[in-house]
């Protein structure tokens, strides 16, 4: 199918101005200048669906780089695992691609597992990628080490959630994150692929202690240290705000609304960065959709819990442009900055030959269509491609 997408508001997503979008082949084939007839002179022909958007939103689809999508949770009995999650939970809200994890429970949960939900998602339409590894040193891997498992596993973009600073991490020495630290960044450089490591932060009182001695005590690059969380408390922020000074990214977790004491929500987040000139290049976003938000008192005793969602990313965004900020501030949080730090490089802006994975927003920025590669997987508000078992 061929599709060309007329009177298109394009953020690519820096603002574009009126476009239309040229699809083919699942690619951005070619983007035009609506007094442009050049597009005019595909053959009559070709089965082109032409669609007139009328001015609405087009954007990259979301990158999801933090997501449990077999599921999370577990930590208040095996009761209490989150099921894995289904492909129109990410799809129908704005995720076109998502990076799998394992977190607590990377025993009863397994690798292997996770990379054949990866497989999954990928023949129901999706792009998805993992990571290796879980909260825990030794790791979980597939083939013995994740330096293996990155270079000869393709879904493998890195290592991640590795817990640091939680009463339910492995307490890792700081050789140990280092040595974790290496093997990943070396892989990324045999293979092209992300090659870092995807720190889960905790509430504990040594926050980023062992990234911030990393960085100043070793030749490991500053971008391999990806710290996730980092709104879950405000000192953690600060300590986090710090890290972009030296070339580190930094994950703001799209907590569900009214969940993020004694935190910060993700909008609010977000603003503190715009008010403070941070730079905003190094900033992302991520659902933690299908993970356990649990709370523990100090005795490591669960009080209570909810779980992540994807829609939260969407929800984000939507309360973000409410505080009077715009849209091509915030937008590279959620598509090209995640897609530059992964080196998802097809993925995350609207330009040629990239892939066609895009959203249409509506004048009060709800999400009325998604494409994924070309493959309308929501249009006009309905949904046109389910999960499997959906």
């Amino acid at each position: 199918m061929i599709s060309l997408l007329k009177n298109v508001n394009l953020y690519n997503p820096a603002p574009m101005g009126i476009k239309d979008v040229l699809i083919a082949g699942g690619k951005i084939a070619d983007i035009f200048d609506v007094s442009d007839h050049a597009h005019h002179n595909i053959p009559d022909n070709w089965p082109v669906e032409v669609i007139d958007f009328n001015g609405a939103y087009l954007v990259p689809g979301f990158i999801d780089s933090h997501a449990h999508i077999t599921g999370g949770g577990g930590e208040a009995g095996f009761s209490t695992q989150v099921p894995p999650v289904s492909l129109s939970e990410f799809t129908q809200v704005g995720v076109t691609t998502v990076v799998g994890l394992l977190g607590t429970d990377d025993t009863t949960r397994s690798i292997a597992n996770l990379i054949s939900k990866v497989y999954g998602l990928r023949e129901e339409g999706m792009s998805a990628y993992c990571w290796t590894g879980g909260y825990h040193y030794p790791l979980t891997t597939l083939i013995g080490s994740a330096k293996a498992d990155i270079t000869f596993l393709e879904p493998v973009i890195g290592i991640g959630e590795f817990a640091i600073s939680d009463h339910r991490s492995s307490q890792p020495t700081f050789e140990e994150v280092i040595k974790l630290a290496s093997e990943a960044h070396v892989a990324g450089l045999l293979t092209g692929k992300a090659g870092i490591i995807h720190f889960h932060l905790g509430d504990g009182e040594r926050r980023l202690e062992l990234i911030e001695r990393a960085i100043s005590e070793t030749e490991i690059p500053a971008r391999v240290f990806n710290p996730t969380h980092v709104n879950r408390n405000k000192p953690l922020f600060e300590d986090s705000c710090k890290l972009l000074a030296h070339g580190c990214y930094i994950d703001i977790t799209a907590f569900p609304e009214g969940t993020a004491e004694p935190g910060l929500e993700a909008c609010d987040a977000i603003e503190i960065a715009l008010q403070r000139g941070l730079p905003l290049d190094k900033i992302t976003v991520s659902s933690d959709g299908g993970g356990c938000l649990p709370c523990f008192d100090q005795q490591g005793e669960l009080q209570h819990m909810d779980f992540g969602r994807a829609s939260t990313l969407l929800e984000t965004l939507q309360a973000t442009l409410r505080k009077n900020i715009a849209l091509e501030s915030i937008l590279p949080m959620f598509t090209s900055n995640v897609a530059t730090l992964l080196r998802l490089h097809s993925k995350g802006k609207i330009v040629r030959n990239n892939d066609a994975d895009m959203l249409v927003l509506n004048n009060k920025f709800e999400i009325t269509d998604v494409m994924i590669k070309g493959r309308w997987h929501k249009r006009d508000n309905t949904t046109v491609v389910s999960g499997t078992f959906e």
